[in-house]
C-alpha cells in the first residue's frame, strides 16, 4: 500500500447521527443509551468501508451554545467560558460514541473538527481533507462532530455537523449521505406538531429547494436549535445533491433503519436525489 498516493473515495458513505436522536434535548447531558447502543450495533453489523461518521451535539452542545450565544461570534469575554464548556461537552459526547463503537469492533478514530478547519462568517474556508483521506486509506472510520470552531471574522462560531457532512460529501464525491434523525424522513410540515404532515418518499433537487424556502418562513420548532434543525439540514445538502450525491433521511429511533441506509438502496425514509428516474 502506497501511503504517499492519495485517492478520491467515490464510494464513500457519510453517516450523520442527529443530536436529537442520540440525546434527549430536554435533559442536559443525557444520552439515549438504548438508542445509541442499537445504532452502534447496526453500524458494526453493516461493515461498511469507506465510512465517515459525524454526530450532532444534542443536549450536550446546544444548550451551552445557545446560553452563551456562540453562533453570534465573539461579543465579549463572558463568552469564553461558554466556548470552553461547549467544546469540552462535545468531546465528552464524542468519547462516549467512539468508546461504544470500539467495543463493537469498529475501527474508529476521533477527529476534532476545530483542529483541522477554519470558517469565515460561519462557512468553512480551510479544510485539511488529507487527514481524513489518509485515515480512510488505513481503513479507519473517522468520527467527527459539530463543534465550536475558530472563525476568521467572528472570532468563533458553531459549525454544525450538517455543514461538515455536506463539505466532506462534496470534497470526496461521496456516494451517499445518511441523515439519521428523530423522525421518519422529510415532511411537508413539522410532523411533531402537525398531524396532517405528509412524508416525502423521494425528493428531487427542485422540490428540495422549494421546501427549503418554505421551511425558512416557518416558526414552528418547539426546541431551539442553534444549528438550524431540519431546515438547516435541507439547506446544507442542496450542493451535494446538485453534485449527484444521494441523501437518505431516516429515523434513528427505529430499529434497522440505519443498517438499511448503510447497506441497501430501498430504505424507508426520504431519498433526496438530483433528479427522479422516469
Amino acid at each position: 500500500m502506497r501511503f504517499n498516493s492519495l485517492m478520491v473515495k467515490s464510494n464513500l458513505k457519510i453517516l450523520k447521527l442527529g443530536g436529537s436522536a442520540i440525546t434527549d434535548k430536554a435533559k442536559p447531558y443525557h444520552v439515549r443509551l438504548n438508542v445509541l447502543r442499537r445504532v452502534v450495533k447496526e453500524i458494526a453489523a453493516a461493515k461498511q468501508h469507506p465510512l465517515i461518521i459525524i454526530h450532532g451535539g444534542g443536549s450536550f452542545g446546544h444548550p451551552l451554545a445557545e446560553k452563551y450565544k456562540l453562533n453570534m461570534g465573539f461579543k465579549g469575554d463572558w463568552q469564553i467560558e461558554g466556548f470552553i464548556k461547549t467544546h469540552q461537552a462535545m468531546i465528552d459526547l464524542n468519547k462516549i460514541i467512539v468508546g461504544m463503537l470500539i467495543k463493537e469492533g469498529v475501527n474508529v478514530a476521533s477527529i476534532q473538527p476545530s483542529a483541522f478547519l477554519l470558517t469565515r462568517k460561519g462557512r468553512i474556508t480551510f479544510f485539511k481533507e488529507e487527514i481524513l483521506e489518509r485515515l480512510l486509506k488505513l481503513k479507519i472510520v473517522p468520527v467527527l462532530y459539530g463543534d465550536v470552531v475558530v472563525d476568521k471574522v467572528k472570532g468563533f462560531t458553531i459549525l454544525s455537523g450538517d455543514q461538515l457532512a455536506a463539505k466532506i460529501a462534496l470534497t470526496f464525491k461521496a456516494e451517499r449521505v445518511i441523515l439519521a434523525c428523530d423522525v421518519d424522513g422529510v415532511y411537508t410540515s413539522n410532523p411533531k406538531i402537525d398531524k396532517k404532515a405528509r412524508m416525502f418518499r423521494i425528493l428531487n433537487l427542485n422540490q428540495l429547494k422549494k421546501l427549503v424556502e418554505a421551511r425558512k418562513k416557518e416558526h414552528t420548532v418547539k426546541v431551539s436549535d442553534v444549528t438550524g434543525g431540519m431546515a438547516g439540514k435541507l439547506l446544507e445538502i442542496i450542493k451535494p445533491v446538485k453534485a449527484g450525491v444521494k441523501v437518505y433521511v431516516v429515523n434513528a429511533l427505529k430499529s434497522g433503519r440505519i443498517f438499511d441506509a448503510l447497506t441497501k438502496n430501498d430504505v424507508y425514509g426520504t431519498l433526496i436525489v438530483k433528479c427522479k428516474k422516469s
